[in-house]
């Protein structure tokens, strides 16, 4: 089996940030903190919410980062995969509204 870029093993190690920036690492990790305590909005729903952006963003330590949490959180597959493709239809649509520009400048062009 090849070796990937992407070690499972390095999202154990992300604590490890501060060591080369104390002061701004732990700001973000205070941030980070408070973004996720519950809110307007409960840990169990920002914890989907991670989950799908984890996707949009396409960050294999966050995808495994939110399915744990979401799972320790009594969140289902169901509502993870809903979650996801709540994502990729937001993902989708920006890309094809960019469209719009393609035809606006094809239109221009052609004239």
């Amino acid at each position: 089996m090849s070796k990937s870029y992407y070690d499972p093993a390095d999202l154990k190690k992300f604590g490890k940030i501060t060591e080369w920036s104390e002061e701004i690492g732990n700001k973000f990790f205070e941030y980070y903190g408070k973004v996720f305590e519950e809110g307007a909005l409960s840990a169990r729903e920002k914890s989907l919410i991670a989950l799908a952006v984890s996707h949009v963003v396409k960050c294999p330590y966050c995808i495994d980062a939110y399915t744990k949490d979401g799972l320790q959180k009594g969140i289902t597959k169901e509502e993870m995969m809903e979650a996801v493709h709540a994502g990729a239809a937001i993902e989708s649509g920006a890309t094809l509204v960019h469209g719009v520009q393609m035809m606006n400048k094809y239109d221009k062009l052609s004239m």
